[in-house]
């Protein structure tokens, strides 16, 4: 008989051990073994827990009461993370997990969620949190998290939160149940970075690579894409990245929205990845509401993607900034580095079609790019716009080119 797949439960018995029980009786009755990380730093109720606070304290190299003595929230809830990620790691090393579930308010997402990233792609990972209607990027980031709102607070059970953790804990068994780690495909993996306003290059990349036997990935850069792209990139073999949408990294500099953070784009350099950049979107810096953008951006053009988003146009000064940052990145490189820069546009809003239209910035940019890259990195100027087939063409040839002896033998 197959072994039953291995769920783990993290939850605090301290203070949630009505609502731990609950989903673990939930999940051994959908059919699936659990294992209870108990992160309690109270004092807690006796038994009930496979990997107990103690554990957890001794996985993060102290004690327990060590851990209380510190007397601070935060150092408490730092330690016990630490000490949770390694009791999960080894489980899953030891024994395989095939999924994770947690249960918490804030403090309890924090952990948990934690656990979470630190687990494989794929692997089922559910969050029922009262942080789901909330902010929820610092806990989901760049994984693939599912997140359940109990609507009412975690305190005890009631016909709703009964519902939704029961709701979760089903979800987590059946995903359980049928997970299976992801095996490479045997493919050299492309990654490329994208928006829509330069869907048309990018899918053309992106099919272009596919036909000649790739595997590629495409990251919507609204934020956590480059993060997720910049992970895969760190933790996978990944042959080529195509990162031709710098809009996070323009929101990084300019007080943006969709900001990736600071290591935004080094992964790849580090690594030695080659890596084909281009400045598609760097025309916009996206904001909120027009009337909040037009406050934080006086004198700017703008265009109102929606009623919460707004793309700002980029000028010369911003474009200089990027240009240097970018130049300041690629100092670092360990690998090859290729720019192309199409001089008619860097999306569709920055084209004949577009709102924000601005034929005389393209060279700027490209003549500041040269000033502020390394000697050995080349910039081809391409008379076109980035949503051109000549563009996406250009890109194309430069991966193959690098990429040539990871190709299949037989291609489509």
């Amino acid at each position: 008989m197959n072994a039953k797949p291995k769920v783990l439960l993290i939850a605090t018995i301290d203070t949630k051990s009505l609502e731990a029980r609950y989903v673990r009786d939930t999940l051994e009755a959908e059919g699936v073994d659990v294992i209870h990380l108990d992160p309690s730093i109270l004092a807690r109720e006796p038994g009930g827990a496979e990997i107990d606070p103690e554990q957890v304290a001794a996985a993060a190299g102290t004690t327990l009461q060590a851990i209380r003595d510190l007397n601070h929230e935060g150092k408490c809830q730092a330690e016990m993370i630490r000490g949770a990620v390694a009791c999960a790691e080894r489980l899953h090393r030891e024994q395989g997990l095939a999924g994770v579930i947690g249960i918490g308010g804030s403090m309890g997402t924090s952990l948990a969620s934690m656990v979470m990233q630190a687990m494989p792609y794929g692997m089922p990972k559910v969050l029922v949190s009262t942080m789901a209607s909330g902010f929820t990027k610092p806990f989901v980031g760049a994984k693939d998290i599912a997140m359940f709102n109990p609507v009412c607070d975690i305190a005890g059970l009631n016909s709703i939160t009964r519902d939704a953790f029961r709701n979760a804990a089903v979800a987590t068994a059946a995903m359980a149940k049928a997970y299976s780690p992801a095996r490479a495909e045997g493919k050299p993996l492309v990654a490329i970075s994208t928006l829509g306003i330069i869907d048309p290059c990018t899918v053309r990349v992106r099919q272009a690579l596919e036909r000649q036997g790739y595997e590629v990935m495409v990251f919507h850069t609204l934020g956590t894409g480059g993060m997720a792209m910049d992970r895969i990139v760190a933790e996978r073999d990944v042959a080529a990245v195509v990162d031709v949408s710098l809009v996070e990294i323009n929101d990084l500099l300019n007080n943006g929205l969709c900001s990736a953070g600071p290591d935004r784009a080094k992964a790849a350099l580090a690594k030695g990845v080659p890596v084909v950049f281009a400045p598609g979107t760097a025309d916009i810096i996206v904001a909120g509401p027009i009337e909040i953008a037009r406050q934080q951006y006086p004198g700017k053009r703008f265009h109102m993607h929606n009623q919460a988003l707004t793309a700002v146009r980029t000028d010369a000064p911003e474009l200089q900034h990027l240009a240097d940052h970018m130049g300041g990145l690629i100092r670092e490189a360990q690998g090859p580095v290729a720019w192309f820069v199409p001089l008619r546009g860097f999306s569709h809003h920055d084209s004949p079609q577009g709102h924000l239209h601005d034929p005389s910035l393209p060279p700027v940019f490209s003549k500041a790019l040269k000033a502020a890259l390394p000697a050995n990195v080349p910039v081809t100027e391409l008379d076109c716009h980035v949503n051109d087939a000549q563009f996406a063409d250009a890109i194309v040839e430069q991966v193959l080119a690098w990429t040539q002896a990871r190709r299949p033998a037989s291609t489509a």
